[in-house]
């Protein structure tokens, strides 16, 4: 029964690669529609997406045309090619505005880019523009059956630039220990404290803005000192009123000594 089972599965296999290789070699567009899509029904979305290649054009204006174009887009994202599936998901939604398919294709064409974004060490362009076509997709389906997964989606974006600008800032802090130059750093922090003001982050954000700030002021020159010691008082202040009880309270607490001996001294010349 085992070695019957066997055969009819291989001639099956045998007899579904000789009819798409048949319809490869026709120049019957229709057969191909339709050995292409029952590739397609049967989750062979390489080969199908190879007949439909070679029929697309010929469909232009057609009353099939709608349900070849979806199935050729929804190819590509089937086999990850992510661009090719935005851009034809896209393509599909503007020819066919009115199609049931549209809302699937909007969102589909939006988490192709979403598929796309790199690790957050990388450049984040995908990630923009896929949080720009969730939005827009959260924003016109509301009721949509997408709705919910298009906004996690959103949320697993964010985080990645949230944790991108962290980093950046973060290693700003690390080169100023090599140059001793800390503006950089303090320009980073204080954008991403703009920025994410909901983040998790924020409190150690918080802690690096000042530890900027008052190294800067500490290895300053004479000229530029008084006034960078001065801020880097204010970030300890706002850094005591977010975080009044904070795993960094003790380290913070030798920076505001160090900065108010320093202020002394300009105190006593005055």
């Amino acid at each position: 029964m085992k070695k019957l089972l066997y055969i009819l599965a291989i001639f099956t296999i045998l007899s579904s690669c000789s009819e798409y290789q048949k319809a490869m070699r026709s120049t019957d567009v229709s057969t191909r529609f339709e050995v292409g899509e029952k590739l397609y029904n049967e989750g062979k979305f390489t080969k199908a997406n190879k007949l439909f290649i070679k029929i697309v054009p010929n469909y232009r204006g057609k009353p099939q045309a709608e349900k070849l174009m979806y199935m050729y887009s929804k190819t590509f994202y089937e086999i990850e090619d992510y661009y090719l599936a935005s851009y034809q998901f896209e393509r599909f939604a503007s020819a066919y505005p009115e199609s049931e398919k549209v809302e699937e294709a909007l969102f589909l064409s939006a988490k192709s880019l979403y598929m796309l974004s790199p690790v957050y060490s990388k450049d984040q362009k995908e990630t923009r523009e896929a949080i720009d076509k969730l939005q827009i997709f959260i924003n016109s389906y509301a009721d949509s059956e997408y709705f919910a997964e298009a906004n996690i989606l959103v949320r697993e974006l964010d985080l990645k630039l949230e944790k991108k600008a962290f980093e950046t800032a973060k290693q700003y802090n690390k080169i100023g220990a090599y140059n001793g130059d800390y503006k950089a750093s303090i320009k980073a922090f204080d954008n991403f404290i703009f920025n994410f003001p909901g983040s998790s982050l924020r409190e150690e954000a918080f802690y690096y803005r000042l530890d900027s700030a008052y190294k800067l002021a500490i290895k300053s020159t004479e000229i530029k000192k008084l006034e960078r010691l001065e801020k880097a008082k204010l970030y300890y202040n706002s850094f005591k009123q977010a975080y009044a009880t904070s795993e960094y309270s003790e380290a913070v607490d030798i920076m505001i000594s160090d900065i108010e001996t320093e202020l002394k001294k300009y105190s006593t010349k005055s």
